[in-house]
């Protein structure tokens, strides 16, 4: 019995037999950050992230020291590009802004979040820096008597809850949690939302 015919092999070409690392940790790593947010990290299997980044499985334990390693540098990863636009300077309402634009910009990041917490994949359990608020606080910026942790764990709910919630979105405001208009909408009501917590 005669099955389809196997493609030739494809030889790679000069300049792909070079291996690159910063290139090969890239792939892995944008891979992964795909595999565990479809899947989360039970979910996730490394032949699956390897595969979608077109390498041998046998490199993300070589850069990573294997799927923890990985899952671990995603989440530095993270906290790095956070660091980018979160500018204790900047109004508190901006500041949220900026978190939902980005959320909104790659929900990767919060359906990772989404994972973490339905599976307890909890990897750094190291408490809320909440010392930016409470200075807000002082600065009025926050009402003197609410809980920074409360506001905090408002705004990670409000950021992450059209990505985490599609379907509340739709139930509610009638529109597609990714469409221009509903963003444009929810970004303007939750700054007033965070205006009116202040004091």
């Amino acid at each position: 019995m005669q099955g389809t015919p196997k493609k030739p092999r494809r030889a790679p070409a000069p300049e792909e037999r070079k291996l690159d690392p910063e290139r090969s940790r890239r792939l892995l790593l944008e891979a992964a950050k795909e595999e565990f947010a479809q899947k989360g990290y039970a979910g996730a299997r490394v032949q699956d992230i390897a595969d979608r980044a077109g390498l041998n499985k046998q490199l993300i334990n070589y850069y990573f020291g294997g799927k923890e390693g990985l899952y671990k540098e995603l989440g530095r990863q993270r906290l790095e590009h956070e660091e980018s636009f979160n500018d204790p300077t900047i109004p508190l309402d901006e500041l949220i802004v900026r978190y939902l634009r980005d959320a909104a910009a790659d929900p990767r990041g919060i359906r990772l979040n989404c994972w973490r917490g339905l599976t307890g994949d909890v990897w750094d359990d190291a408490p809320e820096d909440l010392s930016d608020l409470h200075r807000r606080q002082a600065e009025g910026e926050l009402a003197d008597d609410l809980d920074p942790a409360a506001a905090m764990l408002l705004f990670v709910a409000a950021v992450s809850a059209p990505v985490a919630m599609p379907h509340a979105v739709r139930r509610i405001f009638g529109m597609e949690p990714d469409s221009p208009e509903f963003q444009q909408r929810w970004e303007e009501q939750l700054r007033r939302i965070v205006r009116h917590l202040a004091s």
